[in-house]
């Protein structure tokens, strides 16, 4: 069994990046990768603007406290000013721009306005309260790279230089697919032995969460024939294929067997618990992750291991995840594969879910995200552990 770093490593070292791409405008660019590095044609901001309500001056009229100056000029945001005439102030609102002559804007609540006139309180330095041209962004900047996500910043940033439509690349389309006769669709009647098809929406909104296109093609049975229908469906129309179950080495665990008859399969077993049986390998020339049946182990091997693989084959640069080391609450015996463990913080530090049986999804929805406890090593409380929050796995 390799580990779950090599494991990693492999997959990323196998991914195929999407080279398609399109321009959509900003408004619909949310969740989007960058699929070209942006520079800007503008300064921002575009000329010296003031930070606050208040009086603009050139410092020199006004050295020492308690100089009283005529108002020559009013100036709110939005209007291009005049040229203030010497030994005079302008009254100016924030993000208006600075007039030409004044070097230094006081804020109002340190000057005392009447009849056309204002008396300064106090005076600060030169050039203060004044956001220069170009303080964050110069002319020819390189202000984001190919591979960034869009998110709000990026939006805002990329509105503050102009630009109406953005180059992105085309989302990853990931054909799920889950695999036993024991699934049934919830709604539906369970007769014995039946179970619903959590894994299905577990991993389809993992993949929209993440910007994927998710392709979802429905239950393979334990069948041989069936499941290599439904998986040569998928090597035509997806970028990654990525199904549920059907992985161990069990009689009716037909998966590992089908892909390597349609591909190859290049990796199979994770030093990782929960998800010892993942698979990865080819159907058809379309790289394929198999990962295990129980829904814990689905999740926690879809965020672990999957994630970085599918962000790489979509040109992401934020793939990898580093664990924030948090002291534990609890002591607990390291085994023989890496743990991670479903666990949140507490008081004392993480606290671990009762029952961390691959089986438990409940166990996902009280915790906070995985603590990951190395092979072979024993913690006691107070200890610390890497901790892999959900909030960074999105």
């Amino acid at each position: 069994m390799v580990t779950p770093d090599q494991a990693i490593e492999r997959l990323i070292d196998h991914a195929r990046r999407v080279d398609d791409t399109e321009s959509v405008p900003l408004a619909d660019a949310g969740g989007r990768v960058l699929a070209a590095p942006v520079g800007s044609e503008h300064d921002v901001p575009p000329a010296d603007n003031s930070a606050m309500d208040g009086y603009a001056l050139r410092h020199a009229d006004a050295e020492g406290a308690h100089k009283t100056l005529p108002i020559a000029l009013r100036i709110p945001a939005g209007q291009a000013p005049g040229r203030l005439p010497p030994g005079a102030v302008a009254r100016i609102f924030t993000g208006a721009e600075i007039p030409a002559g004044a070097d230094t804007v006081v804020m109002q609540e340190h000057c005392r306005e009447s009849g056309g006139e204002v008396v300064i309180d106090t005076m600060p330095r030169p050039g203060a309260n004044i956001r220069p041209r170009g303080q964050d962004i110069r002319q020819g900047q390189q202000v984001l790279s190919a591979g960034r996500v869009l998110r709000a910043p990026e939006l805002g940033l990329l509105a503050s230089i102009g630009l109406r439509t953005v180059r992105v690349r085309r989302p990853l389309r990931v054909a799920v697919v889950s695999n036993g006769d024991e699934l049934v669709e919830p709604g539906e009647p369970l007769s014995p032995g039946q179970i619903y098809n959590s894994n299905r929406y577990l991993l389809c909104e993992l993949l929209r969460g993440w910007g994927f296109e998710a392709l979802d093609l429905g239950i393979a049975p334990d069948d041989p024939a069936r499941i290599e229908a439904v998986f040569g469906k998928a090597a035509l129309c997806a970028d990654v294929i990525l199904s549920s179950g059907g992985v161990s080495v069990g009689e009716e665990d037909h998966v590992k067997s089908v892909v390597e008859h349609l591909g190859a399969l290049s990796l199979w077993k994770i030093a990782m618990k929960p998800g010892k049986p993942l698979a990865f390998g080819q159907v058809g020339g379309t790289p394929f992750i198999g990962l295990p049946g129980n829904p814990a182990s689905a999740l926690v091997t879809a965020l672990v291991v999957a994630r970085p693989f599918l962000f790489a084959c979509q040109g992401r640069d934020d793939g990898q995840v580093r664990p924030v080391n948090l002291p534990v609450a609890f002591e607990r015996r390291g085994g023989p594969r890496q743990d991670y463990l479903r666990a949140r913080v507490g008081a004392h530090g993480l606290e671990l879910y009762a029952n961390q049986s691959s089986g438990v999804l409940l166990s996902a929805c009280w915790a906070e995200g995985l603590a990951v406890q190395p092979p072979g090593r024993d913690v006691q409380p107070g200890e610390s552990l890497g901790f892999l929050p959900w909030a960074l796995l999105r």
